[in-house]
């Protein structure tokens, strides 16, 4: 007969002590767990644009050199639901509705019941237009607009000429107001309208239908034929993670949700915060409603598939997502070459270009970022430049580097910015590459965010320019093209 040994009292005790201090851990770990962080794409740009890698360090410019031109390519900034979010948080209202009278008739507990749930209707319940730049999207433009200004006073020192500070856009109006706020904030107090001096300023884009520098998706047949194919096969993988939720969420609150509803009290949620956050509430307004219904660990896992999808569909799941963002990376490299003639030939100021600033898209600077190597675990970039598929991004609880948060918050942006250095530098000219305003590593450069020009152009560029758009796209710029809702 095996007999079995009862603890002691003090491995009991120390069991015991175990199990409070796990409890206390994750008790801690809920109190600092901020659902305004975990919105992947959706993510307001006051949230995160301070969250960097603590483990990488910045670095110091050299005595001596001085910025000459600055590429900036910027997503918009906040905005509201597409009519087709807007329709879906309708029928997300009536069926609440009629589960709510499915509760009433089984004569359940009201504190399973959320409260907020009673009376909700959609905040856009009867709006006939949706897409357009917030309040709080425009602030955060036009904030921006300032810092730049502020950080680079020898760059925009200049009188305005749209030859020297050109402004780039979509035609899509949430990307073009922004552009506008950005601009408001740039130029702010030099020059003569109204009581904050603003000055006039150009805005220029390109049609839809062949703007391949901004919108190369758009114009791109083979994306579409692969975005179109693979969109199944993303959800699909979603699936058992919205499954177990609604499993949990059914037997938590006794309603009987569908996975539909799940996904749309998810982007509720994303909405919510956004919402509450215009008002200047508390974290607590903030996360008293869509999202309380969630626990930490669910928001964590529905912003791994939301991350996910953009891995997939917009960034390094498969190389055509950022391949064909080469004429907007030839752009780039246009403008420092002729940047650095301009210093070379010693050319009068104002009579070159100083700064080229790019608003788009999240289908737009998430390819950009890719181009640049950004946001890569361990061996990646060497993956990437060999055109290897990579693995995807870690599921939680695992840390990852990808987080759509971080890559493509609304007004999320990458910042080029090409220095003169004194002539016993090791290299003449260095780009320093900045993520939402931070210093970030490239890969292509030993890891370090201040790298030699003709490396910058070797390592990391020259490999993505053997790709043609054209071929790669299959390009016929007659043919008619549809309207894809952008983000």
């Amino acid at each position: 007969m095996l007999l079995t040994r009862l603890p002691d009292k003090m491995t009991l005790a120390a069991a015991v002590l175990l199990l409070l201090l796990t409890l206390v851990s994750n008790s801690r770990a809920d109190r600092d767990f901020d659902v305004r962080h975990r919105l992947s794409t959706v993510t307001r740009y006051s949230a995160v644009k301070d969250i960097v890698d603590n483990s990488f360090q910045p670095t110091d410019i050299p005595v001596g050199c001085t910025p000459i031109h600055l590429n900036l390519v910027a997503r918009h900034g906040t905005r509201s639901p597409t009519k087709k979010r807007m329709r879906e948080l309708e029928k997300l209202a009536s069926h609440i509705k009629e589960l709510l009278k499915d509760a009433k008739e089984k004569n359940l507990s009201p504190q399973k019941v959320p409260a907020w749930l009673l009376k909700w209707e959609s905040p856009w319940k009867g709006k006939l237009r949706g897409g357009e730049l917030d309040t709080k999207g425009e602030e955060e433009l036009y904030q921006l607009g300032i810092r730049v200004r502020e950080r680079f006073p020898d760059l925009f020192n200049e009188e305005y000429h749209p030859d020297v500070y050109p402004i780039k856009t979509t035609q899509v109006p949430w990307a073009s107001t922004s552009a506008v706020a950005f601009g408001m904030g740039l130029f702010s107090g030099n020059g003569s309208l109204g009581l904050a001096r603003h000055r006039a300023f150009a805005v220029t884009s390109e049609s839809r239908a062949s703007d391949i520098t901004l919108r190369f998706f758009d114009c791109c047949q083979t994306y579409k034929d692969f975005r179109k194919s693979h969109e199944p096969a993303v959800v699909k993988l979603k699936e058992p993670i919205i499954a177990e939720i609604t499993s949990a969420l059914a037997k938590r609150y006794e309603f009987n949700f569908t996975r539909q509803d799940i996904s749309s009290l998810w982007f509720l949620c994303k909405q919510d915060v956004g919402f509450l956050m215009w008002q200047e509430t508390t974290l607590l307004d903030i996360t008293d409603q869509a999202c309380s219904l969630f626990s930490p660990t669910e928001v964590a896992l529905l912003e791994w598939t939301d991350d996910l999808e953009v891995f997939m569909l917009k960034g390094y799941g498969k190389s055509l997502n950022y391949r064909m963002g080469v004429p907007l990376l030839k752009d780039v490299i246009q403008s420092m070459d002729q940047a650095l003639k301009a210093k070379e030939d010693n050319q009068a100021p104002g009579s070159y270009e100083k700064a080229r600033l790019r608003f788009a898209h999240a289908e737009t600077v998430v390819p950009f970022s890719c181009l640049l190597g950004l946001f890569l675990e361990g061996s990646d970039f060497q993956r990437i430049q060999k055109e290897e598929p990579l693995d995807f991004p870690p599921k939680p609880p695992k840390n990852r580097s990808w987080r759509g948060s971080i890559v493509a918050p609304f007004a999320g942006n990458n910042m080029l910015v090409l220095y003169s250095c004194p002539a016993n530098s090791s290299s003449k000219y260095f780009v320093r590459a900045l993520h939402n305003e931070h210093p970030i590593a490239m890969p292509g450069c030993g890891g370090t965010d201040f790298c030699p020009f003709e490396v910058f152009k070797e390592s990391i560029l020259s490999p993505h320019l053997k790709h043609d758009y054209n071929t790669l796209c299959q390009v016929n710029l007659d043919q008619p093209k549809q309207k894809p809702e952008t983000m």
